[in-house]
């Protein structure tokens, strides 16, 4: 092992007469006519395709047939809209879909809260969910019978 520092240079570079390599690798005159030629190439896509628009407009409106005179009689700021029922948000609906839910979400929180009668005549009443609940929890739901089962013998004597 040496002892030698590793970072130290030598103090002559090698020279040897069948090493050769290029004085300089990059041109950056090549690298500036080809940004040259790109920029050109932009400028020239954002012409032609200018024309192309203009072209394309004109042409849509020579080709473009005239509203029929009832529209015309209606005047320019005739709308037509959809028929009903329209989706809520798009123009020309007057509710606003936000409130729309938030009132909707306020009612059922309201009707889960107040307690009344449904029908009195037939006893159907409402009580708050909450009441609902505790008296489940409480009482327990009630146990339905189960349906009676005929056994096999029964119904040989039915049939």
């Amino acid at each position: 092992m040496s002892t030698d520092a590793h970072n130290q240079a030598p103090e002559k570079l090698p020279v040897h007469d069948t090493v050769a390599y290029e004085k300089k690798d990059v041109k950056a005159s090549r690298i500036y006519l080809y940004l040259l030629v790109l920029a050109a190439a932009v400028i020239l896509a954002y012409v032609a395709s200018v024309f192309i628009l203009r072209a394309t407009i004109s042409l849509a409106e020579k080709s473009d047939t005239p509203p029929p005179p009832v529209r015309q009689e209606m005047g320019s700021n005739y709308n037509p809209l959809p028929p009903e029922p329209r989706l809520q948000g798009v123009p020309g609906h007057l509710n606003d879909p936000q409130l729309d839910l938030r009132t909707k979400i306020q009612q059922d929180v309201q009707a889960n809260q107040t307690a009344g009668w449904v029908d009195k005549s037939r006893g159907i009443a409402q009580i708050p969910v909450t009441d609902a609940m505790r008296i489940i929890a409480e009482k327990g739901l009630p146990l339905a019978s189960a349906p009676a089962v005929e056994s096999n013998r029964e119904k040989a004597r039915k049939k």
